[in-house]
């Protein structure tokens, strides 16, 4: 299935009192780029969780957003810096001396001072944790591809259509460029008529400038490569997984084909449609920036 390269996925995952919320989106990007934020005390896991991401993604600007709670009450502890504590206490006593004032310190004043009293996060086994880290990631990465196929729809059935679109154009341009040949023999041979009146045609000659003619203007390769391409890339669209840049190619060969058509083209009509057929295959490459 086409898969588009926008996409936002959330999962939970709680381990006791204690959970994780992973958050991931992505935007358009030639190349797989991917930006993690995750708490410190888990950097050993990052690599862990970028293999995660590749086994889901190939293409895209990524960024991933892992939060971490422990609601447990075991999970800080208050640490009292005691030499910290003698050293206000000391320097209270020195200012009431030198200043001649009362030293009004009790135990409240002096946990309130800076530092005397923390809060430490308690250590913890990491290891124990990975499981349900690593289950939130993947059930992110999950809901974001399953996201990515939706948009990835919706594309294929607009690039389908286009196709179908210059398709069409495709298949009047083969049938009008015979007839701009005949009508260009119709007029040559009027014209000769013209001038010569009564002097007898020579058909030989009108033959050769007709053939002179249909080769500088034939297109039946480019129209033979056109279709070529335009059933390559449908074949794709249906084929799905990672076509992008298989797509971008066969967009950029349609459009080299469609430049010679048009250069060849010495007819108003299959001028008409070649600007047409140029517009649409502008439209898909664009289009074709959005898949992975």
């Amino acid at each position: 299935m086409i898969r588009s390269m926008t996409g936002f996925g959330r999962a939970e995952c709680s381990f006791g009192q204690k959970k994780f919320t992973v958050e991931v989106k992505s935007v358009n990007h030639r190349y797989l780029d991917m930006n993690i934020r995750i708490p410190k005390r888990f950097n050993a896991y990052e690599n862990e969780v970028r293999n995660i991401i590749k086994k889901y993604a190939t293409r895209g600007k990524l960024d991933m957003y892992i939060n971490y709670e422990d609601e447990s009450i075991d999970s800080c502890n208050l640490k009292f810096n005691e030499e910290l504590a003698g050293q206000y206490a000391k320097y209270y006593g020195i200012i009431s001396e030198k200043f001649g004032i009362d030293n009004n310190l009790n135990a409240s004043i002096l946990a309130n001072c800076h530092d005397v009293l923390t809060m430490e996060d308690t250590e913890e086994d990491i290891e124990e944790l990975w499981p349900c880290l690593s289950s939130a990631v993947n059930e992110a990465m999950k809901a974001f591809v399953a996201e990515r196929e939706k948009e990835g729809k919706n594309l294929a059935d607009d690039l389908q259509a286009k196709l179908d679109n210059i398709r069409d154009i495709v298949e009047f341009v083969s049938v009008r460029s015979p007839k701009v040949l005949e009508e260009y023999r119709q007029k040559l041979y009027d014209k000769v008529n013209e001038v010569l009146t009564d002097k007898v045609v020579d058909e030989n000659r009108i033959a050769t400038e007709v053939v002179i003619y249909s080769d500088k203007m034939c297109v039946d390769e480019e129209l033979v490569r056109l279709k070529s391409h335009i059933e390559k890339m449908s074949s794709e669209l249906k084929q799905g997984n990672d076509v992008g840049k298989k797509l971008d190619f066969l967009a950029q060969e349609m459009n080299r084909e469609a430049n010679t058509t048009m250069s060849k083209a010495n007819d108003l009509e299959i001028t008409d449609k070649g600007i047409e057929l140029k517009v649409e295959i502008e439209k898909i490459r664009e289009q074709i920036q959005n898949i992975e």
